[in-house]
């Protein structure tokens, strides 16, 4: 039979692969599938009226060659010679192919050229495979993206606007210089209050998700909130991070707080192995210098930057800055519960506004702290109302426990779960640098 043309054949997979950034050998793949799709379409209504059954391996023989230069495409099919033939699209019979073959044997497979005349490739299968192929160009762009940005998640990139959808921000991403831009997603709540997001301004942003399978639009989801681009900021502003002289424990971030009242903070720990090395005067810089930059791109948020430290009492003050801490009591490390006691004219300072300040001194810790005021605190009082608890709380379980014990690896689970809620979405934890950090709070 003779080839079906397709008028224009090379310029439209030319088209194709400039305005979707695909290459031709994955837009030629794709117009091919497609283009099985319609035969099988057309195959479907040529048999409607016998009855035949198709199920979803039907026109696994079936394939599609393109020929560029010719512009047009033939229908290939691999079919077993049998000497009674069932199915004309599976099998041919063994003296059909004798005619033309005479060493052909029981088994063996031929392929055979079974494209249909011009004219009888109806509009039914045009359309089908038109919409096929829109399918299958967006399957092949979703892959490479996936493939072109996947080594890249959890990183930062530059970033420019392009429009917006319901409350999302689409944004423009490249992966390298001189890669073509790819859409990319920020959702409402990966937004920064303090941000305007007008078209063409750039950004910094960390790349946060590529999405994998089936999803409605872009698949790359970005994030202004997430605490990884405050550690890249960082990284890129002090190069003794860089040289790993001085390193990053912990972060806790707050981006978008639950009230307008109070603007986005961030606190991090910092530490280093070398004796000469201020590890907070060198996030600092000279007169402030690094630490601006890195308030400039993240539009004025306030950052915190302190000393780590082994010792759980001064890290807990020293994560309280910029309030003065008299003494710290460590209630219960088991439960990791801790009393703070400050100067009355520190109260408000160490809270912070609306409690942000001992909220994200929690988190960056990961420990319960409770503030007090030291010219009221009573100690012996606090240590009796607390040996009182703990014993009530002995003997509820006493009575709760049932006769058969349980097994020790569920007690284990059990005891363990309890120590600590899960963590808040924007506290993330950065591999090899990064420590733990609860969202527990008592304040």
């Amino acid at each position: 039979m003779s080839m079906v043309q397709l008028p224009g054949l090379a310029d439209m997979i030319d088209v194709i692969s400039r305005e979707r950034n695909l290459p031709k050998p994955a837009v030629e793949a794709a117009l091919q599938e497609a283009l099985l799709k319609g035969y099988e379409r057309y195959r479907r209504t040529l048999l409607l009226d016998s009855g035949a059954q198709f199920d979803e391996e039907y026109f696994y023989n079936f394939d599609v060659e393109l020929d560029i230069e010719e512009e047009g495409f033939l229908v290939l099919a691999t079919k077993m010679i049998v000497d009674d033939v069932e199915s004309t699209d599976h099998q041919i019979a063994l003296a059909e192919v004798r005619e033309v073959a005479p060493e052909a044997q029981l088994g063996d497979t031929v392929v055979l050229d079974v494209t249909p005349e011009q004219n009888e490739f109806g509009r039914m299968a045009a359309i089908q495979t038109k919409q096929v192929l829109s399918q299958k160009l967006r399957d092949q762009q979703r892959k490479l993206i996936q493939e072109e940005f996947q080594d890249l998640e959890k990183t930062v990139l530059q970033a420019r606007v392009l429009r917006f959808e319901r409350r999302s921000v689409i944004m423009a991403v490249t992966s390298a210089f001189g890669q073509p831009e790819v859409e990319a997603e920020l959702p409402k709540r990966e937004q920064l209050p303090n941000d305007n997001y007008r078209a063409n301004a750039t950004f910094k942003v960390f790349l946060k998700r590529v999405a994998d399978g089936p999803h409605r639009g872009p698949q790359l989801v970005v994030s202004r909130a997430d605490a990884g681009l405050v550690v890249y900021l960082f990284a890129n502003e002090v190069p003794e991070i860089e040289d790993e002289v001085v390193r990053i424990v912990a972060v806790a971030r707050e981006a978008n707080p639950p009230s307008r009242q109070v603007g986005p903070r961030t606190k991090i720990a910092v530490d280093t192995l070398e004796r000469d090395v201020d590890p907070v005067g060198a996030c600092i810089g000279a007169r402030g210098s690094r630490i601006q930059a890195v308030v400039n791109e993240l539009r004025g948020e306030k950052i915190d930057v302190i000393r780590w430290s082994p010792d759980p009492a001064t890290y807990i003050a020293n994560a309280l800055s910029p309030a003065r801490v008299d003494a710290v009591r460590l209630i219960d490390t088991e439960e990791r519960q801790a009393h703070v006691l400050v100067a009355e004219d520190q109260l408000s300072l160490a809270i912070g506004k609306e409690g942000q300040n001992v909220r994200l001194a929690a988190r960056l810790t990961g420990w319960k702290i409770d503030i007090k005021d030291i010219a009221s605190y009573d100690q012996e009082a606090e240590d009796l109302q607390l040996s009182q608890l703990q014993s009530q709380q002995m003997a509820e379980i006493g009575s709760e426990a049932s006769p058969d014990p349980l097994p020790e690896e569920d007690a284990d689970t059990s005891a363990s779960s309890s120590i600590a809620d899960p963590p808040e979405e924007n506290e993330r934890e950065i591999p090899s640098e990064l420590e733990e950090a609860s969202p527990d709070l008592e304040s």
